[in-house]
């Protein structure tokens, strides 16, 4: 049953206005639009921008990051929580919004950074001649997976997140 200000009792329409009255309305007025971040129910881009140990993660390695993207790409996520899973309510997105969500969340580049990233086609061959840079960024694509592989990791992070990977058991 659902509370609303039209059914609810005297009493608590008397508190309801009382933290209405209390709330610090100037600062949430005064505020700009990209400070208020209004909480979302089964959003799993939400929950990933909004926890500081994700976007510590994702802002400190570029491994884990592309890793998260990667999990994102062609994969479907459910709360793992009784009403989504019954019905069956999913969240997805493109490739190129993943790429998105992480660029946004490391403050850097765009969607073309990450689009893409889990093909990787690299030349072992000219390791003696690569620059100190290039070899770390070729490692760094060594450890790059192709989208749709979710990690142990990621999983099990997206499982602290309250968030659960949707395993396709259809048979085509």
């Amino acid at each position: 049953m659902v509370i609303t200000f039209s059914t609810a009792s005297k009493e608590s329409k008397k508190l309801m206005i009382d933290d209405a009255l209390d709330y610090n309305w100037e600062n949430f007025l005064s505020a700009k639009e990209d400070d208020i971040l209004i909480p979302k129910q089964d959003d799993l881009e939400y929950d990933l921008r909004s926890t500081d140990w994700v976007i510590e993660k994702v802002k400190s390695d570029k491994v884990y990051a592309q890793h998260l993207y990667a999990a994102m790409c062609n994969n479907d996520f459910m709360r793992n929580e009784v009403w989504p899973i019954l019905t069956e309510k999913k969240w997805s997105c493109s490739w190129r919004h993943a790429g998105g969500i992480i660029a946004d969340i490391r403050g850097e580049g765009d969607y073309l950074d990450w689009y893409c990233s889990g093909i990787v086609d690299a030349d072992e061959d000219q390791w003696g001649i690569l620059s100190e840079d290039s070899k770390k960024k070729l490692l760094e694509t060594k450890a790059h997976v192709a989208e749709s592989v979710v990690t142990d990791e990621i999983r099990k992070d997206l499982f602290k997140l309250g968030w659960i990977v949707v395993e396709d058991n259809s048979t085509d």
